[in-house]
């Protein structure tokens, strides 16, 4: 949303929404912003739901997997869950 759209809708003028704007991004409280990529316009057609079992568990494997996995930009969100798994 522009700072017009967001002046406009929570009642301001301009100048203010934005120093406001500027106030809440200098504070930290606005942390940063994220575009919302369409995947089809860049040439990713598809998403998959993988899951991944490690047949090493050490530390020193989970922080090898954990670091390619957060290294790797098609990737673009990652859950860690524990347990063990039972097949029916």
């Amino acid at each position: 949303m522009t700072a017009t759209a967001l002046a406009a809708k929570v009642g301001l003028t301009v100048a203010p929404c934005h120093r406001r704007l500027r106030d809440l991004e200098a504070s930290g409280v606005i942390r940063g912003y994220k575009a919302d990529i369409d995947p089809a316009a860049v040439g990713l057609g598809f998403e998959a739901i993988v899951f991944v079992t490690l047949r090493q568990v050490d530390r020193s494997t989970m922080e090898i997997f954990e670091n390619r996995v957060a290294d790797n930009p098609n990737i673009v969100e990652a859950q860690r869950l524990f347990g063990s798994r039972t097949t029916c």
